[in-house]
């Protein structure tokens, strides 16, 4: 693989694991609000399981945070590294 379409690669990984990162997010909100409701309501279910569920999740999104931080420091690094603006540039001088 050339290292542009490396990169390439890397920033598409480095994309969806924001949107993992996003949609954890949204899942812990949405279990939180469910847990606030259940307030009220006082299902038993719902008082015994949804804690473990929220701190799961939170788990998961703790990993996804610290893997996308790293992801992206080495996703940027090897842009340094290769210099890949400036082999993106001479493949668009070539594709002309």
């Amino acid at each position: 693989m050339d290292k542009i379409r490396k990169f390439e690669l890397m920033e598409k990984i480095v994309h969806e694991l924001e949107d993992l990162k996003n949609s954890q997010t949204a899942i812990i909100t949405k279990l939180a609000k469910i847990e606030v409701d259940n307030i009220d309501l006082g299902n038993k279910r719902l008082e015994k399981d949804l804690p473990d569920m929220h701190q799961r999740v939170a788990d998961n999104l703790d990993t996804i945070t610290s893997i996308l931080e790293d992801f992206a420091n080495q996703t940027e690094e090897f842009s340094d590294k290769n210099n890949i603006a400036a082999l993106k540039e001479q493949e668009e001088i070539k594709n002309l």
